[in-house]
């Protein structure tokens, strides 16, 4: 009875479609990745390393060592980034790791062939700014494929784990010591244009991943629930979910009002619900990440 009932699971699991489907997603995030190891050795080799700026992490470690001995920056990207694998490995299991080992060869190997191009600029502001950017973007398509490119994270992991710092404190710690590093090595200045590429990086990685356009998760507590919820569907052209609450202290029932907006409806959102009901309570949260239901905006008439 058992076997008859998990065979069509497993015929299912191991339909021709299913195959295809999932070899075709894993074929668009090695492209993805490809694509964002390439951009990222673009932004090094390009714009940063020809103007003595650093980025952060392992990258920047790699840099000041390929300066320091002459030797390819290739190079140590991959030496210093393989031994976290091992890590990451038994944290995040084997498809992670090895789509970071993927993503490291191909930075290392593109970041060698791109040695005999010449910068683009010699303005470091302009090197600091255009290859923030480029290697942001570069490292955001590895990230939201699978990947990493800098070992640091995965170590940030791990320290969090058994200290009170959480994994972006790890993370900004390491890095003021390597840009700290950068003004002994290259220079103060230098080191200024680095935390600019650092801080323009880090920001372009964000919106690679997360996209331009912000998602917020909103909670509005009203008497009038049911009519900012109409004017919501009909002014924003957002449905709602109308959620049963409790107040804590009197013990009165509430509805509460929940849906997602974007960051650009945000005002809007508050101007309608001052409208209403001045006195409603209004909360806002920013949103990674929205999959299925409704959130697709409707028309507005």
């Amino acid at each position: 009875m058992n076997e008859q009932m998990t065979e069509p699971n497993v015929a299912q699991f191991n339909h021709p479609h299913h195959k295809r489907t999932a070899i075709i997603k894993l074929f668009q995030r090695t492209m993805f990745m490809l694509l964002g190891a390439i951009l990222a050795a673009v932004g090094l080799e390009i714009f940063l390393v020809p103007n003595n700026i650093i980025d952060g992490g392992i990258t920047g470690i790699s840099i000041i060592l390929a300066h320091v001995t002459g030797l390819k920056l290739g190079i140590f990207l991959f030496l210093l980034n393989v031994p976290f694998l091992l890590f990451g490995y038994k944290q995040n299991g084997k498809t992670f790791a090895l789509s970071t080992l993927f993503s490291i060869v191909v930075l290392s190997i593109a970041s060698t062939l791109l040695i005999p191009v010449p910068g683009i600029t010699n303005d470091p502001l302009l090197a600091a700014v255009f290859g923030g950017i480029i290697v942001g973007i570069g490292v955001g398509l590895i990230i939201r494929n699978g990947g990493t490119s800098d070992g640091t994270e995965v170590i940030a992991v791990l320290i969090s784990k058994k200290s009170p710092w959480s994994v972006g404190q790890v993370v900004m710690f390491f890095n003021l010591f390597i840009l700290g590093g950068a003004g002994f090595v290259f220079g103060w200045n230098h080191a200024m244009y680095s935390l600019i590429a650092y801080f323009i990086a880090f920001k372009m990685i964000d919106v690679t991943i997360n996209g331009f356009e912000e998602t917020k998760s909103i909670w509005i507590i009203s008497d009038q629930y049911r009519e900012i919820g109409d004017a919501m569907l009909s002014r924003l052209g957002r449905g709602v979910t109308y959620l049963q609450g409790e107040g804590a202290f009197t013990g009165d029932e509430k509805k509460v009002v929940f849906s997602v907006i974007s960051r650009l409806e945000e005002a809007k959102l508050k101007t309608l619900v001052e409208e209403i009901d001045s006195n409603a309570f209004l909360a806002i949260g920013s949103v990674a990440e929205v999959r299925g239901g409704r959130f697709k905006k409707q028309n507005i008439h």
